[in-house]
């Protein structure tokens, strides 16, 4: 394994949880540098590296924040699909006018910062599935996520899922819209929705 370059610690200064980690850092001899982050004002980098929790503390190895392992990665983007992005398909639904106007475009800068997030962390280049030939966790997120804004498309004339924007989650949920089960789950659920 090589040896870190860069180790950042975004930290409070009376934030106990921080205080573990800075104690962890310096009982193994790790050097790092700290970032005090101002609670009431957090500054754009420390929302970069943890943009659903907003959080401290958030320990940062060579530009990448930790724990960096696979599964904490999908469940971190699927906390901000649920805790972010579904709560918004509500407001959308439940608002008219420039209300609902303003709800969408929230909705596409939640959509942006996961299509960067994907993106970055998890999908395998050239994969028709985030991690690669066989949908997962998120795929499947994704594509329930698809079905919900594709029938509020269709409800209210809207575009919530716009290829140019975030062509990386289209291709992905695409792609799982494709899947047979998928195709025969629509279909049975269809009979239930309101014209």
């Amino acid at each position: 394994m090589a040896e870190p370059k860069e180790i950042k610690l975004f930290g409070a200064a009376l934030s106990g949880y921080a205080t573990l980690v800075h104690h962890t850092l310096r009982l193994k001899g790790i050097l790092y540098d700290y970032i005090n982050v101002d609670l009431k004002n957090k500054s754009e980098e420390f929302l970069r590296m943890n943009p659903v929790h907003k959080k401290v503390p958030v320990l940062v190895v060579d530009g990448k924040p930790i724990p960096e392992s696979l599964k904490s990665k999908v469940r971190f983007w699927a906390d901000f699909i649920y805790q972010k992005i579904v709560p918004q398909t509500y407001v959308i639904q439940q608002s008219e006018g420039e209300a609902q106007k303003k709800a969408v475009e929230e909705l596409f800068d939640l959509l942006g910062t996961l299509e960067e997030g994907v993106k970055r962390e998890l999908h395998v280049q050239g994969g028709l599935f985030i991690n690669g030939p066989k949908p997962g966790l998120l795929d499947i997120i994704l594509g329930a996520c698809r079905t919900v804004m594709k029938r509020l498309e269709g409800q209210d004339g809207l575009k919530l899922l716009d290829e140019k924007q975030i062509p990386l989650l289209c291709s992905l949920m695409d792609a799982y819209a494709e899947l047979d089960f998928v195709n025969e789950t629509d279909e049975m659920l269809s009979q239930y929705v309101k014209a």
